[in-house]
């Protein structure tokens, strides 16, 4: 797949769009400087038609509510998701008249170089539902060819509606008003939609192909008929506003309901899901029927590791019990769809079940859409792109889809403000019932369609799935709204630190007890300690597998910013149950990583209850049985105080470079009546001793800053632990890209977060700066936190045992003497004298 071609064109054509829609307004007398008469007849002297006046009316009633920016981009995309849709219906010859709209199949050209629409020819015999032939051949005698195709389109999307109604509503909205102009131009959005991006990016598979490949995988592995060409598209044309709130939270700018889709998307790489639906889906259907040959189809499947007797037998006893018989059975959510990728995967593992059941294709399409697959998503533009996804999936294997009247069981929230905000987390505990149809329509009150859209939202979160499957938004508190982050405190204090914690827990509620929940998060919940209490109840649960797949599983996401890992759970609590964990954190690459998985490499096998022995509870699958005994020592803890230190509230007023300053008012020998003090403030790996750049203003006891406050008057400083300022500390960087490596620092001086510090008796702190200057520490660091930060509840936990070896102590001081002569060797010390070589 050509992703930069994908990319660059949506990019371009939702600015594009944005612009174009804008003419469009501005020729009705809208703009962002108002609308004028909002009941307007005439616009720059034109009379308006009774629909051009209706539809006006309806924009100007949606700028009211939306604000007319988002209503622009409202208009924008809804056209971007129609261009897509009918490229991908015309390529696929899926349109009901078989004629094409943008392009011709033979690949010939307009002789002006732009479109050249094979709708335009002999339209006059065009066969198609609502087409007004007084008014073509009124507009084909006017050679009025601009006009005639826009007439054609609009009649084509409206003639749609019918078949896919969710994608294209009938004609007379005021997306039909702001239609761009010049849509036949070459270098328009059709233009380069068609020019841009291969056709066979957008081309299914046949039936006879998927005959042909009974496994119903490709030379390269991927599944048959995907339609992943869909997701890109609403990925890439999301790239800049997703920039724009990440930008918007480093000025603290919180994330609105309107702009979590964009800020929280992120397509799924094809192989993890179809490792979490093999995994999961595929699971649950093996389980039930052994002998089925179905396995060899899925390549990213996991069996299960070698179990006890003990536990084999309690899981074949559980799995007798499993209430799934018939593929029927099987109800499958995606409650964080976006635009469908994992839902239109499970419909080929489905469809793969259906048939080894002898059901016929066309029948089983239809079944899987109205009893097995359910999506929820808070985006329209993603649920509509979901919807179609998986009518395309249908219609692969059911060419009269369209007239049968199925429709996926996926829905948004349509305009109820709760729910677009707290969307799947929102918690219904019993099913409400549903709306009563009614013939009046009220100005203020939401039509039945947006109600039962709202109730079958509601009804889907009041039910349990034998499948669980998604990868949920990626939101800290710090980017939260006030109302999501008092709804997640309230309802998942265990998980409330990130969204894609609360909805581990929250997929876990919406799990039958013999289900499957699989999931692709950030990894933090496997160690960090605010993630503790989320582990103490998943340790009561079977994790059943996990790729473990760290930074760069996204190829579109550099660096180490999103780090995941993907995983199955399942209801289950069984004592000595054997995990299965495939370790690819060193694997710098997806493709790499992919690559390492089906090699079968860095594999291992853990029992949850190992976990429990850890402080913390941290998901150290891959620690040797000695590692884990070695936890039964005393935390560190226990023999030292690991402390965090001043934070200033603005390092740019309170600390400085000890040369910036007179060195006359810098206190380097413990003389409390100076205004600058060393401040242990982080800094590059270097172990025993060094970095000593940084100076505190701790006048008169550090009255400035304690007394420093913003301009509500809140406090501004945090200078927590007094009682250890100025007394000989180890200090460590909090956050380090290198190994974790511990300094001595003598008396006199402060600590900060960013060099937090261990403080204890003399004699035991050398010798616990020796042991933290370890490898053995670096292995246990790794067990308990993952991650580049060291904090000192970290540290904390650290296993010691102590040794009567005074030589550890006395190598311990040679050390930090050594490394002393080092530091003091170059003018960057306040302790140089001369260098070594004069």
């Amino acid at each position: 797949m050509n992703k930069n071609a994908i990319q660059k064109y949506a990019i371009w054509a939702r600015n594009e769009l944005i612009e174009q829609v804008k003419q469009r307004a501005y020729q009705y007398g809208i703009s962002d400087k108002g609308y004028g008469d909002e009941y307007a007849q005439v616009v720059a002297g034109r009379v308006l038609t009774p629909g051009e006046k209706r539809q006006r009316q309806e924009f100007v009633g949606e700028i009211k509510r939306r604000g007319y920016q988002q209503a622009v981009e409202e208009v924008a995309y809804t056209w971007f998701n129609r261009f897509v849709a009918l490229r991908f219906l015309e390529v696929n010859d899926y349109l009901p008249t078989h004629v094409r709209v943008f392009s011709d199949a033979s690949g010939a050209v307009s002789p002006g170089g732009g479109l050249n629409p094979e709708i335009l020819k002999d339209v006059l015999h065009l066969d198609l539902p609502g087409l007004d032939k007084a008014k073509v051949s009124e507009l084909l005698n006017a050679n009025a060819t601009e006009e005639l195709y826009r007439y054609l389109l609009l009649t084509q999307c409206n003639a749609l509606n019918e078949a896919l109604p969710e994608m294209f509503e009938q004609m007379g909205s005021y997306t039909e008003m702001l239609l761009p102009n010049n849509i036949l131009k070459q270098d328009g959005v059709l233009g380069r939609l068609v020019a841009d991006i291969p056709e066979e990016e957008w081309r299914l598979r046949t039936q006879k192909d998927i005959s042909d490949i009974k496994a119903g995988l490709d030379e390269k592995g991927a599944s048959v008929g995907q339609v992943e060409i869909i997701g890109w598209m609403y990925q890439y044309y999301n790239t800049e506003p997703k920039q724009a709130v990440f930008d918007g939270l480093k000025k603290n700018i919180k994330i609105t309901k309107e702009k979590i889709p964009a800020a929280t998307q992120l397509f799924t790489p094809d192989w993890i899901v179809r490792y979490m639906v093999e995994n999961s889906l595929g699971r649950l259907w093996l389980e039930n029927h052994p002998n089925s040959g179905l396995k060899a189809n899925w390549k990213y499947y996991l069996d299960e590791a070698e179990q006890t007797p003990e536990v084999a037998e309690k899981l074949r006893v559980l799995r007798a019990q499993s209430p799934v018989k018939s593929p029927e059975d099987i109800r499958l959510i995606d409650p964080c769809m976006g635009s469908g990728h994992i839902l239109a995967y499970a419909f080929d593992v489905l469809m793969q079940i259906y048939e080894s059941e002898g059901y016929n294709p066309r029948d089983a399409a239809k079944l899987i859409l109205e009893k097995n697959l359910h999506g929820l998503d808070i985006d329209r533009r993603a649920y509509q792109l979901a919807y179609f996804s998986l009518m395309m999936k249908a219609r692969q294997y059911n060419r009269r889809i369209f007239t049968e009247g199925a429709s996926p069981q996926v829905y948004y929230p349509n305009g109820n403000a709760e729910l677009e905000e707290l969307g799947s987390l929102l918690k219904v505990d019993k099913p409400i019932p549903m709306p009563e149809f009614s013939e009046l329509i009220s100005l203020f009150e939401p039509g039945y369609e947006e109600k039962m859209h709202v109730w079958n939202y509601k009804r889907l979160l009041s039910d349990k799935y034998d499948v669980v499957v998604t990868n949920p938004p990626y939101m800290g508190g710090s980017g939260m709204s006030a109302k999501m982050s008092e709804y997640v405190k309230d309802n998942y204090p265990d998980s409330k630190s990130d969204l894609f914690a609360v909805f581990i827990e929250k997929c876990g509620e919406l799990l039958k007890p013999s289900g499957y929940q699989a999931m692709i998060t950030q990894h933090a919940w496997l160690f960090l300690s605010s993630y503790e209490k989320l582990r103490g109840k998943l340790v009561h649960r079977d994790i059943v597998n996990m790729a473990h797949l760290g930074a760069r599983a996204f190829e579109e996401i550099g660096g180490e910013v999103v780090q995941t890992t993907t995983f199955v759970l399942s209801q289950r609590n069984i004592t000595d149950f054997e995990a299965t964990y495939v370790r690819l954190v060193d694997y710098s690459s997806q493709q790499a990583k992919e690559e390492a998985f089906l090699a079968a490499k860095d594999r291992h096998t853990a029992k949850k209850e190992n976990f429990e022995k850890i402080p913390g509870y941290p998901v150290a699958y891959w620690v040797s049985k000695s590692g884990i005994n070695a936890f039964q020592a005393k935390p560190l803890n226990t023999l030292a105080s690991p402390k965090q230190g001043l934070i200033t509230g603005n390092v740019a007023r309170f600390v400085r470079i000890w040369y910036e300053v007179d060195f006359s008012k810098v206190s380097v020998t413990n003389d409390t009546t100076r205004k600058w003090f060393p401040y242990s403030n982080g800094g590059e790996y270097r172990k025993w001793y060094g970095n000593n750049f940084d100076i505190v203003n701790w006048e008169n006891d550090g009255f400035e800053v304690q007394n420093f406050v913003d301009e509500n008057g809140k406090q501004r400083s945090r200078p927590q632990n007094r009682q250890f300022y100025f007394a000989e500390m180890g200090t460590w960087t909090a956050i380090s890209s290198g190994d974790f490596s511990v300094r001595y620092y003598p008396e006199g001086g402060l600590f900060s977060n960013a060099g937090m510090a261990i403080f204890s008796n003399p004699e035991l702190l050398k010798y616990l700066i020796a042991l933290l200057n370890t490898k053995v520490v670096k292995y246990f660091l790794s067990v308990i936190s993952e991650t580049l930060n060291y904090n000192q509840g970290d540290i904390a936990k650290l296993p010691v045992r102590l040794s009567a070896d005074k030589d550890i102590i006395n190598l311990a001081e040679r050390n930090i003497g050594l490394s002393r002569d080092d530091w003091d060797a170059f003018e960057t010390s306040w302790g140089f004298k001369k260098h070594p070589l004069i």
